[in-house]
């Protein structure tokens, strides 16, 4: 999608992105693509033993998802700046919706930006994961 700085407008959202439910078989997958094979995020008895009720999901999967919603929306070229902040636990079950939304526009060294900040909710509308990135129009 090509980006109009000028068309672009403050509390815009982005498309919204909803994934299908962290399951076991998610967890694994993306340890396994990530070489993150934490006991935390994929084995019962050690997430037990140091005091949860299960395992829950990797924090980067759901920054990758907020990766994906930005990639979806503008190439990744113009990503110029992705960062986030983990608020809470994903668990399993938990349904991943990826929001965002234009907060700020930039003309910086020549260069047309916009700053959106994007978060990740669960089906209950807990965040998860709060963030901004900023894009090149």
């Amino acid at each position: 999608m090509t980006l109009h700085y000028d068309d672009l407008e403050i509390d815009q959202e982005l498309p919204e992105l909803i994934l299908p439910p962290i399951s076991r078989t998610t967890l694994a997958l993306f340890a396994g693509a990530s070489g993150d094979h934490n006991p935390i995020h994929i084995d019962l008895d050690f997430a037990r033993a140091v005091g949860m009720s299960d395992v829950f999901a990797h924090g980067m999967l759901s920054m990758a998802y907020l990766g994906r919603l930005l990639t979806q929306w503008v190439a990744q070229p113009q990503i110029k700046q992705f960062n986030v902040h983990f608020s809470d636990i994903t668990l399993l079950g938990d349904v991943p919706c990826c929001t965002g939304k234009i907060v700020e526009k930039h003309d910086i060294n020549g260069e047309k930006c916009i700053k959106v900040k994007i978060q990740v909710t669960n089906q209950q509308g807990q965040v998860k994961i709060v963030g901004d990135a900023l894009i090149a129009c």
